[in-house]
């Protein structure tokens, strides 16, 4: 009777020394990550991420005008008596802000430039997740001779889950999305040089920065392998080094490039550059030394205003809307909605990136190409619905954006604004749950912190 018993003990015992052995450093650090990836692969097929389509509440807006015209009154009499500081840029930050400078008359620029002094990094070396964001910057850091390391960036920009039993590569895993306004307080707080962002680029201007002497960062989308091994659309970063008008070309540095692929000085055509590059409303920054500050506004001229580089990236928008037809078009309005919100102009902004939800519902591109990842990486549609009141359109469009997330939930500004919504509506046990979560995926989010403060609930602390 007893040996019947037999297999089954030598079965568990089979399944507890491997699991024991799953768990030693060597074979965990080269099984894990196939482990996950299967995983996301099954979670993928049973529910694939491009089906979730967010559609706005139906609201009736006469009911809710008092509410909106109250909260704009209120916000824009909040913004008239805050005195405005003197770094546009990162108001917390102590360095002064640049000083936008007369345009001066161009020069003739070169047919071609390619900036010598560039160190190439791939992103998949030294270890971690998602390391496109402190990859880019630490190269244009090192461009300019910075001492310091990526792993100096990536401690500060993408603190990770805090989790003291996770390594420091595993603890980053969870924070896709490092957002451009954190690379620049990264510079403006932790080194000795300047940066800044902007909306609304134009290639020109970035072979005028390139030409003398300035390389750039940009976004962009682009099609490749996700961890489910299939080819999707992602944000990426790419440090701009150069160009060749002959070829009618970008030289960058790819981070992560395609398997076989050198990602140093990689060339992409100005048609495909334009095309990508408009998926973030073309962004762009620059990181220089402080000395070098009245050279670089010299040479951006009216993009030194930051207000008119809004009003200019919503220029393009409206004459892309009439341009453009399909995916291009869905950008277009999300961008146009983008730059709504940086003028704080909220109600434009929701109507705007409404239309741009209703055209990617009807895309006629398969299915499995549409950018269901856009609010990893973009979050104003969450500014536009809740700067007017429409808090519920801010919980389903987390709901939905947290769903592709193969990972679970871990996209801390999705669950921050899920939280600011439900403590609108008045579900504050919700709120808190979502603040505290958000705060333990990233545990330097000042926005969260504040929020927790001003409940008297203590944020945790950051794990160094």
């Amino acid at each position: 009777m007893f040996r019947n018993f037999r297999p089954i003990w030598l079965v568990a015992v089979v399944i507890v020394l491997g699991i024991g052995v799953y768990f030693l450093p060597p074979v965990h650090d080269r099984l894990a990550w196939r482990l996950d990836g299967l995983r996301m692969q099954i979670n993928y097929f049973f529910n694939p991420p491009y089906q979730a389509v967010f559609k706005p509440v139906q609201i009736q807006q006469d009911a809710i005008n008092a509410i909106v015209n109250a909260t704009m009154q209120a916000y824009a009499l909040a913004q008239a008596s805050t005195p405005t500081p003197t770094n546009t840029i990162n108001p917390t930050s102590t360095k002064t802000g640049p000083t936008p400078a007369p345009t001066i008359t161009p020069a003739p620029l070169p047919a071609a430039v390619s900036l010598p002094g560039v160190t190439y990094i791939n992103q998949s070396s030294g270890g971690g997740w998602n390391m496109c964001a402190p990859t880019n910057l630490t190269m244009m850091l090192k461009f300019w001779g910075w001492k310091g390391s990526r792993d100096d960036i990536t401690k500060v920009i993408k603190p990770g889950i805090n989790n003291p039993k996770l390594s420091f590569s595993d603890r980053g895993r969870p924070d896709k999305n490092v957002m451009p306004y954190e690379l620049v307080d990264f510079v403006q707080n932790d080194t000795d040089y300047h940066a800044f962002f902007r909306y609304g680029g134009e290639m020109g201007l970035l072979k005028k920065l390139i030409a003398s002497g300035y390389p750039v960062i940009i976004e962009k989308g682009q099609y490749e392998l996700d961890p489910t091994n299939k080819l999707s659309w992602m944000g990426h970063y790419a440090f701009v080094t150069g160009y060749d008008d002959n070829l009618g070309v970008f030289i960058y540095q790819d981070t992560y490039p395609p398997e076989g692929v050198n990602g140093n000085n990689r060339q992409i055509s100005y048609t495909d550059f334009q095309v990508n590059w408009r998926a973030f409303n073309y962004l762009f920054i620059v990181v220089y030394p402080s000395a070098n500050e009245p050279d670089v506004f010299n040479i951006i001229g009216k993009w030194g205003d930051i207000g008119w580089a809004n009003r200019h990236a919503l220029d393009i928008a409206n004459q892309e809307i009439t341009t453009l037809t399909g995916l291009d078009l869905y950008f277009a309005w999300f961008n146009k909605g983008t730059n709504e919100v940086q003028l704080i102009q909220y109600n434009a902004a929701g109507t705007a990136y409404d239309q741009a939800s209703d055209l990617y519902s009807h895309l006629t591109i398969p299915q499995k190409d549409w950018p269901y990842r856009m609010l990893w990486y973009q979050t104003g549609p969450y500014w536009a619905y809740y700067y007017t009141a429409r808090y519920q359109d801010v919980i389903n469009l987390a709901n939905i954006t947290l769903g592709t997330d193969q990972d679970g939930p871990t996209l801390e500004e999705s669950i921050y604004w899920r939280g600011m919504a439900e403590g609108a509506l008045g579900d504050m046990n919700a709120a808190i749950t979502d603040f505290k979560y958000a705060n333990h995926l990233n545990p330097k989010m000042a926005v969260v912190i504040q929020e927790l403060q001003t409940l008297g609930i203590p944020p945790e602390t950051p794990i160094k």
